[in-house]
């Protein structure tokens, strides 16, 4: 998912929704998504909630209400958001927002399933930084 290939639906349109909590995009093949911030939030492409391989993410949880406080475009390829709550270090590819778009009822259903599986509440307060040494922050 990191390059872009030459299918890949490019955006055409992005609307930023603050008081509905959603980032609209409108793709060139006609699909059009309401990604809600607290999904992009919670599946940010950074290393601090990936980390730096699989089994490494760290579980998001205190995101219902954050807020996109900015949105600066990468190239021609690709979106940084900055989160109400400080986080601006995700990348999102146009393959990364049609990714989240298209596949939200699962990325839901796996996220709800994590908190479960963590015994945590969506809404708990994410736990204090802390112990991750790879400088990325």
């Amino acid at each position: 998912m990191a390059g872009l290939s030459t299918d890949t639906p490019t955006p055409v349109e992005l609307t930023v929704h603050g008081r509905s909590r959603v980032l609209e995009v409108a793709f060139s093949d006609g699909a059009r998504f309401r990604i809600p911030f607290e999904l992009m939030r919670i599946y940010s492409p950074s290393a601090e909630v990936q980390g730096h391989g699989p089994g490494q993410e760290v579980l998001q949880t205190g995101k219902r209400e954050v807020e996109l406080a900015d949105l600066k475009p990468v190239g021609n390829y690709a979106v940084q958001p900055t989160f109400s709550d400080g986080h601006d270090t995700g990348i999102f590819s146009w393959d990364y927002l049609y990714f989240l778009g298209s596949q939200e009822a699962q990325l839901w259903a796996d996220y709800e399933r994590r908190l479960t599986e963590a015994g945590v509440e969506r809404d708990a307060p994410m736990a204090a930084k802390g112990g991750h040494a790879c400088g990325h922050h």
